[in-house]
């Protein structure tokens, strides 16, 4: 089956050459750490069944958030993580999205741009909840950066899960709002676009010059919708958290310097395929890494850190009790030939591509 790393390996040192001095460090490191995933470059362990004598090597992961291949295990342990600040209360999905005109500046200057849209879509929210015509105290927010559309064109936007419940500043008194409204999207929208302005004139004032001035008196898309009970849009993000744009699967061949990959249209629902040189296919699955060390995941108000004696207070108002954590059990592969439990024989060092059968005798 095709792979995000063929590709790299590939043609990453072409593309490397070709846009010498262009491309970010953080690119370079990507395309590097997805060749070397799961491969005898990073090292790994070695497995012996003593049943049958079958060997089997299991190499390190990159562990780079941006490989589509290597993360699945820290998305179900991050699922598992926020479930706990589920709340038995209604939830709404509210999305955030940076008119195109922001985006070449978004994209030269990614790490000012995605936290000011953070921090302003965020604080909007928080002022209108604070109303007390729709919520009248502190909310809470799970917020998600997502940059991709389904063919990889560059749109960034913020998702926040929203429990539909507050809390007094003194954490004395709690409220719910409606089930089926939340907050307002055009005051929510106007209020976003006023701050984001004021923010980005502040900070980068150079920036803000160069903005066309229409876009601060044109509607900014704000969405807000019933999320039910969360869990659903948990299960949506959790994927996305340690993965960037595509997933192996969606690749459908790679034939004469150019990729074709599947994509879901957006009003059909119905599986497309595109096939795009495949210089602008690492363009554009390039352009959604992130710069080294941002949050892509952001906790705001009573589902923030800081807040946790509150949301374990809530939590015992509506009658629910924490379980204990399943204990982790160490990993142990079954023989793929007799299905039984295999013994770990030998640690293969990174960088290197030893002879199996001389592993094989070592271990024993």
């Amino acid at each position: 089956m095709l792979e995000i790393a063929d590709i790299f390996r590939q043609y990453g040192p072409a593309y490397i050459a070709r846009y010498k001095g262009q491309i970010l460090p953080s690119h370079e490191r990507a395309i590097q750490d997805i060749i070397n995933c799961r491969t005898p470059a990073l090292g790994g362990q070695a497995f012996l069944c003593s049943s049958c004598h079958e060997m089997v090597y299991s190499y390190h992961s990159c562990m780079n958030r941006h490989c589509p291949k290597c993360q699945n295990d820290q998305a179900e342990e991050w699922l598992a993580k926020q479930r706990k600040l589920l709340l038995p209360v209604p939830y709404f999905l509210v999305t955030f999205t940076l008119p195109k005109e922001l985006r070449p500046v978004a994209r030269s200057n990614q790490k000012l741009i995605y936290r000011i849209l953070f921090q302003t879509s965020a604080a909007a929210m928080q002022q209108l909840a604070r109303d007390p015509k729709y919520l009248g105290g502190r909310m809470g927010a799970i917020g998600v950066l997502h940059t991709w559309t389904r063919t990889l064109t560059y749109h960034p936007h913020v998702h926040y899960l929203v429990p539909a419940i507050g809390v007094s500043d003194d954490l004395s008194t709690w409220m719910k709002t409606q089930k089926k409204f939340f907050l307002p999207v055009k005051a929510l929208s106007k209020i976003f676009r006023a701050m984001f302005r004021e923010a980005l004139k502040k900070e980068a004032p150079e920036l803000f010059a160069r903005i066309p001035k229409a876009v601060w008196y044109r509607d900014w898309v704000v969405h807000c919708k019933p999320a039910g009970n969360g869990d659903s849009v948990l299960k949506y993000f959790a994927p996305y958290i340690f993965r960037v744009a595509i997933s192996n699967k969606r690749l459908v061949k790679l034939e004469n310097d150019r990729v074709t990959f599947r994509y879901k249209h957006p009003k059909t629902k119905e599986w497309c395929q595109m096939t795009v040189p495949v210089f602008e296919f690492m363009r554009r699955f390039l352009q959604h890494v992130l710069p080294r060390g941002f949050k892509k995941v952001r906790h705001y108000g009573i589902l923030s850190s800081k807040h946790k004696p509150t949301l374990a207070r809530l939590k015992l108002v509506f009658g629910e009790v924490e379980a204990e954590p399943e204990p982790k059990m160490p990993f142990r592969p079954l023989c793929p030939v007799c299905g039984k439990p295999m013994r770990l024989v030998m640690r293969v060092p990174a960088r290197a591509s030893p002879n199996k059968r001389a592993e094989v005798a070592a271990g024993a």
